[in-house]
């Protein structure tokens, strides 16, 4: 029994101790690290672009998959949407659209929550009057199982 407890006295001694510094993480880490973020930035700015496509053929199949079930999301108008709420909107809004494009799209990352900010142009009918607006938008995704998921949005028309 005295033998076991000196071994075990003397394994331990022979553990490294943790220093409470972490190494420097490595240029190919670093690298890596880097790759990945540019590789999820243009996921979130390939959604983007699908997202002003479902709705130009205000398509819910998209949003379904994409939009959390805890979204929220407010429209130009400041009426808040739940997910139910605002696919049924997209699908019924009466709006044909002859063009709609996302531009100055821009991505800020923190760990695995993004912020996307881009400018909605948007052309077409609705209830055969042609309109053209303009829209500031935000989204705000969260990275998990299902990849990533919009939680909450916000548009805002600008004037014009």
């Amino acid at each position: 029994m005295k033998k076991l407890c000196a071994l075990g006295v003397v394994g331990l001694t022979l553990l490294p101790i943790p220093s409470g510094h972490s190494q420097a993480p490595t240029a190919a880490e670093l690298r890596a690290l880097a790759a990945e973020a540019e590789v999820k930035k243009e996921e979130l700015m390939n959604l983007e672009m699908e997202t002003v496509r479902a709705m130009q053929w205000n398509s819910g199949t998209f949003f379904r998959r994409v939009y959390g079930e805890d979204f929220i999301g407010i429209l130009p108008n400041g009426q808040i949407l739940d997910r139910a709420a605002y696919i049924a909107f997209i699908e019924n809004s009466g709006l044909k659209y002859s063009s709609f494009v996302a531009s100055d799209i821009r991505v800020r990352m923190f760990e695995e929550t993004a912020v996307v900010t881009c400018l909605w142009s948007a052309r077409g009918t609705k209830g055969g009057q042609p309109f053209a607006r303009q829209s500031r938008v935000t989204h705000v995704y969260l990275y998990g199982q299902r990849g990533w998921q919009v939680v909450a949005s916000q548009e805002t028309l600008l004037p014009g």
